[in-house]
């Protein structure tokens, strides 16, 4: 029992960093995701994908959401393959509903919903008490 449970530790893997709300964050959060994701061996094609998605993900709650927000990383063996499932989650919107950050520019901004779902395999919202989970799978083929 000890070996088989020792096999599915080592099998899953977990990273959790916070996700300052200033300027240079995303960057930082993109440098450190990429050296985690090397660090679990995971292949090119889906850092590169995973990359893109932890972007968009974090600049939406950097941008539209009150602090803190934290990243999660889960590198997980599921259904005969390796998924890395992505989650950031914040306290919630900055704003009400149907208003804008000021200085956002609204024709350089509102595509990221659209990239995740283009780049995930499943992605989704979870609405809780401590606030709103944003994430993302993407599954290793």
């Amino acid at each position: 029992m000890t070996a088989q449970l020792n096999t599915l530790i080592r099998a899953a893997y977990e990273h959790v960093c916070p996700v300052p709300p200033v300027a240079g964050a995303v960057s930082a959060v993109r440098r450190r995701v990429a050296a985690v994701l090397a660090d679990w061996r995971v292949s090119a094609d889906l850092v590169e994908d995973s990359l893109l998605v932890v972007s968009e993900l974090v600049t939406n709650a950097i941008i539209h959401a009150c602090p803190p927000a934290v990243l999660r990383l889960s590198w997980l063996p599921r259904d005969g393959a390796r998924t890395l499932c992505v989650e950031i989650t914040d306290a919630g919107p900055a704003l009400p509903m149907g208003r804008s950050v000021a200085g956002v520019d609204p024709d350089e901004h509102g595509r990221g919903e659209t990239i995740v779902h283009a780049l995930a395999t499943r992605h989704g919202i979870r609405v809780h008490t401590g606030g709103i989970t944003r994430w993302a799978e993407l599954v290793a083929l």
